[in-house]
């Protein structure tokens, strides 16, 4: 007994003196500008089916996520025979295999055990005879000698159970020093998530890969350590290193040097060696400024992370803390501002190019009293390909009789200098735009936007309201979609394979929409290998659209092979930043070449041919 409570001491004062300091380092941390702990319904709820129901980690990787969950359900049933086990050590054990509930209990607990035994034998095998490419390179060690005592814990318990309790001293001691040595290896393991991971996904931002404000005009973004916030570092913390965010980065996949669990990781690595509150650079040995300028802002990370990471705060962060700081110099994310400064749209084209498209389409002014303000944007007014969809979908407004208007100017959402992090020029143009709005709004006003693109959606709906109060606006697939039975049946039909956009559908949740109308058009509707939520990244977002050539494969190459192998006659989209890029993909592709067409001119198609 005097042994035991020794080494019960030795053990739990270890696992405190180590998981202490990590603790510390998270609570120094700066508080999240712009956060509360509200929304209990819907954050319990979460914590619920996605801690303890394991759902997220079984849906994406249903294999690897049953063995997981079984490892996690595993560990809560054992509470109480773990407790039991520590009381047996005092003498003062509380459950007895002649009791009824404990003979309930303990066979319970050995299912669960052999489940558990089961799955982190499965583990096992993928994580050091698999070895997918997404858990990295660096086999840890640690990793498997902790596989190797959950194992003998689980062993050593269902031994004692199939004895009814008479397995013998020497078993019960295999069973505690395995579980004694366990303990204070978790908070210098990934196996922190145990303890963490749960308060992360309690404490989980609102909304999806929504940007944290700035705290004041002293605040630049994320610089040095006392930019990080006690969110990000308790998210660094509870990554448990599985790769899923890499295995879905359209970054990482085309050759990149991005990986965004190494930016979570470099972000933990940070605070080990300097604390929070530390002036030192936050780029440097651990984090890469290349990098960070290499992201999409696709949202697939966000979306895969199993633990409540959000990987995009730290990312726009971090390029917030490098523009606004004047570190990042890259000679096209500089001209972009310029012009978006200078003429008010990333393509530096003056507004006159789009007062002569409005002109010749023939499309009146709002006036505050039409159904719909029609948002151009940048692609839908300066463009070539994006004013074919715009004047597809006024096709199709005015055959279904929608009024509508497009407002006399319009300056960019400022998507592009959001998410490259230049929080001066998005403000600038955010406040701009609501103030041209602003005499069609007010008490008593009906004012609705609808648009052809995605980000604009997002930005307008999300973003601006660090501004001012947005306007209410739609995507035109829900428009479409919602008025898809008013229009005539196609007369051609072919087989079509739908890409979804990321900001239509991880960042709007907005998938069956634009399905809807293609299937209006299509004789069959073809979904690509990576759909839905697992779709892959056009290459378009983050403003990298602008910054240039990329290293590596090329994302839009990647994503439009992907489409034209599915065999399909026509690819369709429903944004014009992906459209564009796939326009441009499919002229270097050594496959046959689809058609690429907009969900309005699928719609417009089925309209009769006016004289």
């Amino acid at each position: 007994m005097v042994i035991f409570a020794i080494l019960l001491v030795f053990s739990l004062g270890a696992f405190c003196w180590r998981l202490y300091p990590i603790l510390v380092r998270i609570r120094d941390s700066k508080p999240e500008p712009g956060f509360a702990m509200t929304h209990w319904p819907r954050r319990l709820w979460i914590f619920f089916w996605e801690v303890l129901l394991q759902s997220k980690v079984i849906a994406q990787r249903p294999l690897p996520g049953v063995a997981h969950a079984l490892v996690f359900w595993g560990f809560l049933a054992f509470g109480l025979v773990t407790l039991d086990h520590f009381a047996r050590g005092f003498g003062i054990g509380f459950l007895s295999h002649d009791g009824g509930f404990s003979r309930f209990y303990f066979a319970f607990a050995a299912l669960f055990g052999f489940g558990t035994a089961v799955g982190i034998a499965g583990l096992f095998v993928r994580r050091f005879i698999v070895q997918p490419r997404w858990l990295g390179e660096k086999v840890s060690v640690e990793s498997g000698f902790i596989a190797l005592l959950i194992f003998v814990l689980m062993v050593t318990y269902l031994v004692d159970w199939w004895m009814a309790g008479q397995a013998g001293q020497i078993n019960w001691w295999i069973h505690t020093l395995a579980l004694l040595t366990f303990l204070p290896m978790i908070p210098h393991t990934k196996h922190l998530h145990l303890v963490l991971s749960p308060f992360a996904i309690l404490a989980v931002r609102d909304g999806f890969s929504q940007i944290p404000p700035l705290d004041g005009d002293e605040d630049f973004g994320m610089v040095t350590g006392k930019d990080i916030t006690q969110i990000s570092a308790l998210q660094a913390y509870s990554c448990v290193e599985c790769g899923r965010c890499t295995e879905h980065c359209p970054a990482f996949i085309t050759g990149k040097e991005l990986n965004p669990k190494e930016i979570i990781l470099g972000l933990r690595s940070y605070l080990n060696e300097n604390g929070a509150q530390a002036e030192v650079p936050l780029f440097g040995a651990h984090l890469s400024q290349e990098a960070v300028f290499q992201c999409t802002t696709c949202g697939a990370c966000e979306f895969q992370c199993p633990v409540g990471i959000q990987h995009l705060p730290v990312i726009i962060g971090l390029r917030r803390g490098a523009t606004n700081t004047g570190e990042w110099g890259d000679e096209y994310g500089s001209k972009l501002f310029r012009n978006l400064e200078k003429n008010g749209n990333p393509l530096g084209l003056g507004t006159a190019e789009r007062d002569k498209f409005v002109a010749r389409a023939s499309l009146p002014l709002f006036d505050g009293s039409q159904e719909y303000c029609l948002w151009l944007g940048c692609m839908g007014s300066m463009d070539a390909r994006g004013r074919e969809i715009v004047e597809a979908l006024v096709r199709v407004m005015r055959h279904l009789n929608a009024t509508f208007g497009v407002l006399k100017k319009e300056k960019c959402t400022g998507d592009a200098a959001r998410r490259l992090g230049n929080d001066l020029a998005f403000g600038e143009l955010a406040q701009q735009n609501l103030d041209t709005m602003k005499p069609f709004r007010g008490e008593g006003k009906k004012f609705k936007l609808i648009s052809i693109c995605p980000h604009c959606v997002r930005t307008i709906q999300q973003d601006w309201k660090e501004i001012g109060e947005p306007p209410e606006i739609e995507h035109h697939s829900q428009f479409l979609a919602r008025h898809e039975h008013l229009l005539p049946a196609a007369v051609e039909k072919e087989s079509i394979v739908y890409h979804d956009p990321c900001y239509l559908g991880r960042y709007q949740n907005i998938y069956d929409e634009p399905r809807q109308v293609v299937a209006g058009s299509a004789s069959e509707l073809i979904e690509a290998p990576r759909n839905r939520e697992r779709s892959f990244c056009c290459g378009a977002g983050g403003g990298l659209v602008f910054l240039g050539e990329e290293s590596g494969t090329r994302v839009n190459e990647t994503r439009a092979r992907e489409l034209a192998e599915t065999g399909a006659k026509t690819i369709a989209a429903a944004c014009p930043f992906c459209h564009t890029m796939f326009q441009a993909a499919l002229t270097q592709i050594d496959l046959h070449k689809p058609a690429l067409k907009d969900i309005a001119e699928l719609a417009a198609a089925r309209l009769p041919v006016l004289n």
